[in-house]
């Protein structure tokens, strides 16, 4: 049985999760409008993994016995500067969203919630690929500078990107 001040910390990340879906989604639009659509195929795939994780947590609160509380997702931004400021934007999110997880992680140590604590490691490998990925994409970015030739092959590269949903069993 979840402790009240884990089930509270719970639903607060299963929000952060929705906004990050949220403003993928919203980044996906962006790239969309100036023709980039595979880094708008990137971001709609990240989209959906986003989702994943929030329903992920959703899930591990209802098997817990716990009551989910949905809140209220704030409103993304809707452009970037280039495609450089939106992954730069899109590192810092990653950031963000690994301190919320480190956070619950110690959360679960304190209350010495070991199935909790247990659940999060897949978190935070989950992390270290989502940071490790924007990294690679930034350099790549950087590397090509405002050449459109480049960013038209990143484009491509990015193009491939499949959704992979979790397995049934999973989410």
């Amino acid at each position: 049985m979840l402790k009240e001040k884990m089930k509270e910390a719970l639903n607060k990340q299963v929000n952060e999760e929705l906004y990050s879906a949220y403003l993928y989604l919203s980044m996906s639009s962006y790239f969309n409008s100036i023709g980039l659509k595979g880094f708008a195929n990137w971001m709609m795939v990240q989209h959906k993994e986003e989702t994943d994780h929030a329903m992920k947590i959703y899930n591990y609160l209802l098997s817990q016995g716990a009551d989910v509380k949905l809140f209220a997702i704030d409103e993304p931004p809707h452009s970037w500067n280039s495609p450089l400021h939106a992954f730069e934007e899109t590192l810092k999110h990653e950031q963000h969203i690994t301190e919320c997880i480190n956070n619950l992680v110690d959360l679960a140590e304190e209350l010495k919630d070991r199935a909790t604590y247990n659940f999060l490691q897949w978190f935070i490998d989950e992390q270290v690929e989502e940071e490790e990925n924007d990294r690679e994409i930034i350099d790549k970015l950087k590397f090509v500078g405002d050449s459109k030739n480049g960013i038209f092959m990143i484009d491509n590269e990015l193009a491939q990107r499949k959704y992979i949903p979790l397995i049934q069993g999973e989410v």
